[in-house]
């Protein structure tokens, strides 16, 4: 099976130009028995160019040759401007192709004739709001995929497609919206974007300082899955209202279940608080400094396991100007674990140098550079594999959510 798979991935575009040149046979040999007012040795002619030009088509689109196919179509149409396949196929090799106003120019063409079927028009519209889509004009695109959704609102491809404007443009109202109808129409469940989508909103109440609203969108976040991202908003909202025996709570319940998150629990409950009262200001850092010391005087053995966790310690300390004490947790922790991932080879090498244990450092440094994979810790989306310094809840390639994962290389 994967042999199968791995086959049709590599001649995608062979399998797609077949499928093209089936139907359009298949329709010319309709057109063939069915056209009453040509003749029939008129109408043979007709096929026999038409079946030649569509196999030289196959043969350039096969051989990744975009041009002479879309000449080999355009040949097609003047034989036979009737003929409604071609033009789709024709429109989208040229979306294909980047000549977007092309193909904005013929499934246009299409909408206009008084003489096509209503789903021809229906699928012209898709095919034109694919097009404003593919050629970045957004506000074109949203208009067209609500027309279509005017005429048929069970087209789960088009809802998906203004669910990924939408969050594309942190248009969280929409986004909402969209998914929720999403939800309606499919067969996958939207829980728990629909989750991260409402914790977007939150964030954004949050960062203007409108908590009551806030909290209330937070609260439907988790009505839908206690996302994590929903979580640590949660965590914020603790320290703004001074709870720190519930932020302790929840952020060793989050450190229990998600403990690769760690390196950037930190980050983002201090990120993003700009309150223009400074009192208020520093009363949240005070406390967040109250949960970090919480964190770093945790001992649970499950905890103290995971890399992700012990270098997010490692980092508070030397933030705090702790370097013994970070040097002491990780040497500890790298005695323990002999085959150590190269980031904290590298964080341990770090403190070595700046505690000017400088022979020590050498020999650490050499060691790693003999076994060094030349990578970087980033982030990646498991999805996709899509690869970033950055947090993402949302991956920017694949659009999917709560995707990211933290790979331990250097």
């Amino acid at each position: 099976m994967e042999i199968y798979l791995t086959w049709i991935s590599e001649h995608l575009l062979a399998v797609i130009a077949t499928g093209i040149t089936a139907v359009l046979v298949y329709h010319y040999l309709i057109e063939k028995e069915t056209g009453a007012k040509l003749s029939k040795r008129y109408r043979n002619s007709i096929f026999e160019a038409q079946s030649k030009i569509f196999l030289n088509a196959t043969q350039y689109l096969i051989s990744g040759n975009k041009d002479l196919a879309i000449k080999e179509f355009l040949s097609a149409v003047d034989i036979n401007r009737e003929t409604i396949e071609t033009y789709f196929a024709l429109g989208g090799l040229f979306r294909s192709n980047g000549e977007i106003e092309k193909a904005i120019s013929i499934h246009r063409s299409l909408i206009a004739r008084e003489n096509i079927s209503e789903a021809h028009r229906l699928r012209a519209l898709k095919e034109l709001a694919l097009d404003f889509d593919k050629g970045g004009f957004v506000d074109k695109a949203i208009e067209t995929y609500k027309d279509v959704l005017k005429i048929n609102r069970d087209q789960f491809e088009v809802i998906g497609a203004l669910c990924r404007i939408y969050e594309d443009t942190e248009d969280w109202d929409q986004a909402y919206n969209y998914r929720i109808m999403l939800s309606k129409v499919g067969h996958q469940n939207q829980a728990e974007t629909i989750s991260h989508i409402l914790v977007q909103k939150a964030k954004q109440y949050f960062e203007r300082g409108e908590f009551k609203k806030c909290e209330e969108d937070l609260e439907d976040a988790f009505r839908f899955a206690p996302s994590v991202s929903a979580k640590i908003l949660r965590l914020k909202l603790y320290l703004f209202s001074g709870d720190i025996e519930q932020a302790k709570f929840l952020l060793l319940e989050i450190l229990k279940e998600h403990p690769m998150y760690a390196s950037f629990i930190f980050v983002s409950i201090a990120e993003d608080f700009n309150s223009s009262n400074a009192d208020v200001k520093k009363s949240y850092l005070n406390r967040l400094e109250l949960v970090k010391k919480y964190f770093l005087e945790m001992n649970d053995k499950d905890l103290i396991s995971s890399a992700s966790v012990v270098l997010s310690k490692v980092r508070l300390l030397k933030e705090s100007g702790m370097i013994e004490n970070a040097f002491e947790l990780l040497a500890e922790w790298m005695g323990q674990n002999k085959n150590s991932s190269e980031v904290m080879k590298v964080e341990y090498i770090k403190l070595l140098i700046e505690l000017n244990k400088k022979d020590e450092a050498l020999v650490q440094t050499k060691s790693l550079l003999e076994n060094l994979h030349q990578t970087l810790a980033k982030h990646y989306c498991r999805q996709c594999g899509y690869n970033s310094d950055s947090i993402f809840w949302r991956c920017p390639q694949c659009h999917e959510w709560e995707t990211i994962q933290f790979r331990w290389k250097v």
